[in-house]
């Protein structure tokens, strides 16, 4: 098992509307959540689009990962992490 790409989290800031728009983000579903902190295990890869809020992620045993408002995000399957959400957030979300 690699560990590094387990803990491998891919952000692209700003994508383009074409980019979006090819992924269908607009029709994934919405998660929304307050100011907070919380441990979190991706079962299955999860990429996400963020519409408001700043997140910190930090991959257990690695190095912490900022996000915010129109960062692209792609978690690995596998990974285990601490989410501190620092304003409220709200994202698309797609599984798998």
């Amino acid at each position: 098992m690699n560990t590094e790409q387990q803990t491998q989290i891919q952000v692209e800031h700003q994508p383009s509307v074409e980019r979006l728009q090819e992924l269908r983000v607009l029709n994934w579903p919405i998660w929304s959540k307050e100011a907070s902190e919380f441990p979190w295990t991706y079962d299955e890869s999860e990429t996400c689009y963020f519409l408001q809020g700043e997140v910190v992620v930090t991959p257990d045993g690695g190095e912490p990962v900022a996000m915010s408002k129109g960062d692209l995000v792609t978690f690995p399957a596998g990974m285990s992490c601490t989410w501190t959400i620092r304003s409220a957030v709200r994202k698309h979300y797609r599984f798998g």
